[in-house]
This record gives structure tokens, sequence and C-alpha cells, in this order.
């Protein structure tokens, strides 16, 4: 066993044991029992729903081999692609409708995974870039990181709600009373979210270093970055405000950025990963990939492809 996964079995069970105590505040030994009863019912809910949930909730729609858009096409072939070479399984492809540039992945095993792309990351960023955030996301497939984010962010928000529902309906029945309610529904869900973004920033240095690798450039993935911190800054993802416990799980914070690392932000800092990047850039192991610098998803009158590239011949659909 790995330090990653080491670390990664030890946070959730601090969060599950968190979950029993807060249980405990509540009601006692029998509401210990309760909530761990709930937290193993939650974390077999997550497994196997994982995926479906956070894509629903963002309103992603699959790319299969018939798809028209030749860019589209080309986006989802170019993930394929990716992924062969990594030696993995083949993803499910997904695009979401909002012109916020950003890309997650989910799935509860490199078996069942999916990733995402927006239609602002496809539209802003060059076929490298976007091959670079994909072969990130894949990254985070082959680390088995996104069953781990999507089961914690389940467990901190039913902290959370436990937490609330001590305060608002506990009163002094609990073995620490009206005070230790109040003290759980400040504490807890600082706690809670405290260890989902430790899961959550030390597993993106790790998945831009292992999707340099993957993509064969550290560089477009750093070029990448910077263009969707910038577009994540500036442009509205309702979907994402709309759930922001999925936040963690984009390569970019897709809600409120933060200028540098610290202990209440789900990302590092982009500068820092950028700067990461680069110096793996710099080191000249990395043969780059077979991607053209121009973007192939640029549209002219009527939204056709004026890339000079012919789509959905060659590419691994066949």
């Amino acid at each position: 066993m790995t330090f990653n996964t080491l670390r990664t079995f030890m946070l959730l069970a601090a969060l599950t044991a968190l979950f029993i105590g807060v249980g405990y505040l509540i009601g006692g030994p029998g509401g210990a029992a309760i909530a761990f009863f709930i937290a193993a019912a939650m974390n077999v809910f997550a497994w196997w729903n994982s995926d479906k949930m956070v894509l629903r909730m963002h309103g992603a729609r699959e790319i299969t081999p018939d798809e028209r858009d030749p860019g589209l096409r080309r986006y989802a072939e170019d993930t394929i692609a990716l992924a062969d070479r990594a030696g993995m399984p083949r993803p499910r492809v997904y695009v979401i409708d909002t012109p916020q540039p950003n890309a997650f992945a989910t799935g509860r095993d490199p078996n069942n995974a999916a990733v995402a792309a927006t239609t602002g990351l496809l539209s802003r960023l060059t076929r490298e870039e976007v091959a670079g955030v994909m072969a990130h996301e894949l990254a985070h497939v082959k680390n088995r990181d996104t069953l781990t984010m999507t089961v914690t962010a389940t467990l901190a928000g039913a902290i959370g709600f436990l937490a609330n529902f001590a305060l608002f309906f506990g009163g002094n029945r609990g073995p620490g009373g009206l005070i230790g309610a109040i003290a759980l529904a400040i504490f807890a869900p600082m706690a809670a979210g405290l260890v989902q973004m430790a899961i959550s920033r030390s597993r993106e240095y790790e998945a831009d270093r292992v999707g340099a690798e993957i993509a064969g450039n550290p560089m477009s993935l750093a070029a990448a970055l910077e263009k969707i911190e910038r577009g994540a800054r500036t442009t509205l993802n309702p979907a994402a405000e709309r759930n922001p416990a999925t936040a963690h799980m984009f390569i970019i914070n897709p809600l409120n950025g933060q200028g540098a690392d610290n202990l209440f932000s789900t990302h590092p800092s982009t500068a820092n990963r950028i700067a990461r990047l680069r110096q793996m850039g710099g080191a000249g192991r990395y043969p780059g990939g077979p991607w053209g610098e121009e973007g192939p998803w640029s549209r002219g009158p009527g939204g056709q492809d004026t890339s000079g590239r012919s789509a959905g011949h060659g590419g691994p659909w066949g």
C-alpha cells in the first residue's frame, strides 16, 4: 500500500469517526450506532452511484461514436487515445454545456470512469492544452481519486447536516447539552471540510504530475491551467454554484478563487501548480504529444469546424 493510499484511508476513517462522534453527541450510544450504519450506507451508495450523481447534477451529455459535431468527436477520440496511451480502460466521455472552462472526472474505479469537459474549455483551449487537461483527469482515474473525493464530499455534507440537526433539534438532550450542540454545529463541519480539502489539494498536485506524463507535455497543462483560472474567475458556472460540494472535483475551483494555498481552499494555488509543471517541463524529459498548437474546436460561420482537420476518421472509434 502506497503512502497516498494509506493517507486516504486514514482521512476517510477520520471522517467516518467524526460522523459517528456527531451521532453520539446527538443521541448517545444509540445515536453513534445509527450514525455508523448511515455512514456505511452512504459509502456504499456513493461507491455505486457517484458518477451518475455528479454527471446529472451538471447536465453532462455523453459523446457517443455517432456524434455529429466534429470538434466534440475529436475531443472524445483524443481522450480515448490518451487512455490507451496510459494503458487504462477507456472512460466514457462527456461534455457540459456551460461557458466556464473546466473539467472533472468521476466514477468508482478505472473500469467505471467518466471524464467531462465544458464547452467553454473546448472553445478556449488549443488541442494540445485540452489533451493536457484530459490527461490530468485520467490521472485522477488512474490514481483512484474520483471515488475518494466523492465519498469524502458525501460524508462531509452529512456531518454538516447532523451538526445542524443537533443544534436545532438536539437541545439539552445530548451529552454536551446546548453548549455542546452549538460547538458541534460550528466545529464538526469545519473539521470535515478540512479533511476534504486536504485530500483534494494533495491529489491535484499528483494528478498534475501523472497527467503531464500521460500527455507527454507539462507545458501544455500549465498553459491550460492559466486559461482555465482566468475563465473560472470571470465566468459563472450555475450548476457548480448550486452544487458546491462537487467543486473540489474540478481541475480548477469553479466557485470563488483563492490567491494562494490555505486551509480553506479546495485546490492548491494555481500559480504553484503552474510553477511545478514548468519545472517538470524544464527537465527536458517529455517528448510532447501528437497534437498541434491550433485549437480544433474553433468555429466559423454556422458553427462549422475551421481547423482544417478531418474528423471522425482513423480515430479509436474507427
